[in-house]
């Protein structure tokens, strides 16, 4: 068989789905046109607003491929609901950040979900990671990703003690 011809993996829709509710939730909750997010003290390097968007969306391809490549290589039932309760639980966590810094105002609980998020992140991870190396690999943008969003939203948090501008 040929790379043309090989099949996708099996849990790919699946896992697409979610990446895909997850960023529609995340969007959502997302408002940079408020007064209030216009007007934070944001840290000089921050991205710039049109990099989040292909950024995000390449990150979620790679969690859906990973997330699906794992699932599709755990042959034991209990293991692979394990992955998918904790991929499911980081993707919760990815979404609600956006609502409680968004449209919660509240820098500093959204820093205390990122740091669970970013946990979450490395956890997935190292699941993959016994189970499939390149789908564990998938996972580094991401926590890369998340960890740096974390050094934005604590710079931030720092210099709007109160979340407020």
């Amino acid at each position: 068989m040929n790379r043309l011809t090989r099949k996708l993996p099996p849990g790919l829709a699946r896992t697409c789905a979610a990446v895909t509710a997850t960023a529609v939730i995340g969007l959502l909750g997302t408002d940079v046109t408020s007064r209030w997010y216009r007007h934070l003290d944001k840290p000089a390097w921050q991205p710039p607003g049109a990099a989040f968007g292909p950024a995000w969306a390449m990150l979620y391809g790679l969690m859906a491929l990973a997330s699906s490549r794992t699932l599709d290589r755990l042959d034991e039932p209990a293991e692979r609901r394990a992955f998918a309760t904790a991929f499911g639980a980081n993707m919760m966590l990815n979404a609600g950040w956006n609502w409680l810094f968004f449209k919660a105002r509240r820098p500093g609980w959204a820093l205390a979900e990122i740091l669970l998020m970013e946990v979450s992140t490395l956890d997935l991870m190292r699941r993959a990671a016994h189970v499939d190396r390149p789908a564990a690999k998938m996972f580094i943008p991401y926590a890369g990703w998340v960890a740096f969003a974390t050094a934005l939203n604590a710079s931030i948090a720092r210099r709007n003690p109160k979340g407020q501008p």
